[in-house]
């Protein structure tokens, strides 16, 4: 299959979650035969544009982009769309919401499958102004009326549009990274005053929501003696957040901030912590915490749905998320309790390695893929795709006549219901017809004659088969009606 990846800002992975996720994925797609392009920001890749370079047998294509908070994303994500629907890709999968934001223009102007990953609510993110956050809540809106497919990380993610939007998401959760090989002297963590096993990780992005502000203001209160924090990320966007943080420990020696790490350093910083303190508000299915549990890290973390996905069970050890007080507490727990903390790190290890694998990731994406690729019926707008509960096949082409030339003539009857419903009808049944075009050869056609023709059979196939699917789902209900009569 030839697949387009929208959404992630490029590879290698210099940060981010979705990066990660992509760097795992799409290389081992291609290894089972499969053809992938990765529409990259040009910011973040330092390349010309619409330039390529290989990585692993994906090949990323670098898209322009403006380097203005807010404003890189949208724009780079709106031209990889329009590049994508030039091309005959099979799948074009976005990652995000923000991105999603223009995923019904392949699903409009071309003939690929549109799968969209949510990968966390991201307006939720406190980084985001009011503008911005519409328009990811609009990307999300628009994912679900679009896209063949919503992918989600975690179950609380399924949870969510199971009960928004009244749809059936596609459960793929995210896996952890495999660190390379580390210094087993520690040198660069002794470099910089550090203990093994007697420091704090705060690992990821330095914005608000993830909070290590509230991991500082707890660290500053513990009673608990010796211990170090160690907070490792980079600015996302978050400069005046970034000082607030420094301002906050500036005068404590046992707060470092190291920047963010890449290799052999950030695997040595992970192996050596003590404890991986994760206090996020908002998170999809953080992968630095997989990463941690599938290293034997003692973890705590706030409570926070997919947090207690991860570590409840006994796994780790959560607190009230936004609660100084609580965070606190359950450090100073955390602390005391070393014997126990690394019999729910090795639970919590098993845990992962057991639920949580990369070629198992693949696997589900490309089963998917393959259904959608192979399954060209359209119901509304949604890619149909038959579950145990729709064992029937729709019907042939040949079990519905065409409608004759007088036919052809009438006027749809005047329907008794309101304009906003007439509206919506029309809206519905003019977005079938544009699907059905596209699903159409043209080329066999030999005239406007023909295509008409063929659009008209399978616009009344596709109605008589939902009619009937209705009917049958409320048998029950009609017997009763008719019985009364």
């Amino acid at each position: 299959m030839k697949i387009a990846v929208i959404g992630a800002k490029g590879l290698p992975v210099k940060q981010g979650g979705i990066e990660r996720y992509c760097q795992e994925v799409y290389p081992r797609m291609v290894a089972q035969g499969h053809s992938v392009d990765l529409f990259a920001r040009s910011s973040y890749s330092d390349s010309p544009w619409f330039s390529s370079h290989d990585f692993r047998g994906v090949r990323v294509v670098s898209i322009p982009s403006l380097p203005l908070r807010g404003i890189d994303a949208f724009t780079n994500s709106a031209l990889a769309a329009l590049a994508a629907s030039g091309k005959r890709y099979d799948i074009i999968h976005i990652h995000a919401l923000g991105p999603a934001l223009f995923s019904w223009f392949p699903r409009i102007a071309s003939s690929s499958k549109v799968v969209v990953t949510c990968h966390g609510l991201d307006w939720q993110r406190a980084k985001w102004g009011n503008c911005s956050s519409w328009l990811i809540r609009r990307g999300e809106t628009t994912a679900v009326r679009y896209a063949h497919k919503l992918v989600v990380v975690s179950k609380v993610l399924k949870s969510y549009f199971q009960d928004t939007y009244d749809i059936e998401p596609v459960y793929i959760p995210n896996a952890p990274g495999t660190y390379g090989e580390s210094d087993l002297n520690f040198t660069y963590s002794k470099s910089l005053g550090l203990q093994q096993g007697r420091y704090l990780l705060f690992l990821g992005r330095l914005v608000p929501e993830k909070r290590p502000d509230l991991l500082i203001q707890a660290f500053q209160l513990l009673k608990s003696q010796g211990w170090k924090l160690v907070i490792a990320g980079g600015n996302s966007d978050t400069t005046q957040y970034m000082a607030k943080l420094y301002n906050l420990a500036a005068e404590n020696q046992d707060v470092l901030f190291v920047g963010e790490l890449y290799g052999n350093r950030l695997a040595e910083i992970v192996r050596g912590a003590g404890l991986f303190v994760l206090p996020s508000d908002v998170e999809g299915l953080p992968m630095v915490m997989l990463e941690a549990m599938q290293e034997g890290i003692p973890v705590l973390a706030s409570n926070i749905p997919p947090h207690q996905q991860l570590i409840g069970e006994e796994r780790g050890l959560l607190f009230e998320a936004g609660n100084l007080d609580s965070c606190v507490r359950v450090l100073e727990q955390a602390l005391q309790q070393s014997l126990e903390m690394a019999k729910m790190a090795k639970r919590a290890q098993i845990y992962v390695r057991t639920n949580y694998n990369w070629d198992n990731i693949v696997s589900e994406n490309l089963k998917l893929y393959e259904q959608l690729s192979s399954l060209p019926n359209v119901l509304g707008n949604r890619t149909y795709i038959p579950t145990e509960q729709h064992e029937r096949e729709p019907p042939t082409l040949a079990t519905r006549p065409l409608l004759t030339e007088s036919q052809k003539t009438l006027k749809p009857q005047v329907m008794t219901m309101s304009f906003e419903k007439t509206q919506r009808l029309q809206a519905c049944l003019q977005e079938l017809t544009t699907l059905l075009y596209e699903e159409t050869s043209i080329k066999e056609l030999t005239d406007l004659e023909n295509l008409e023709k063929t659009l008209r059979q399978q616009m009344l196939e596709q109605i008589g088969f939902q009619v009937d699917s209705f009917l049958l789902s409320r048998r029950q209900e009609l017997n009763q009606l008719t019985d009364k009569k």
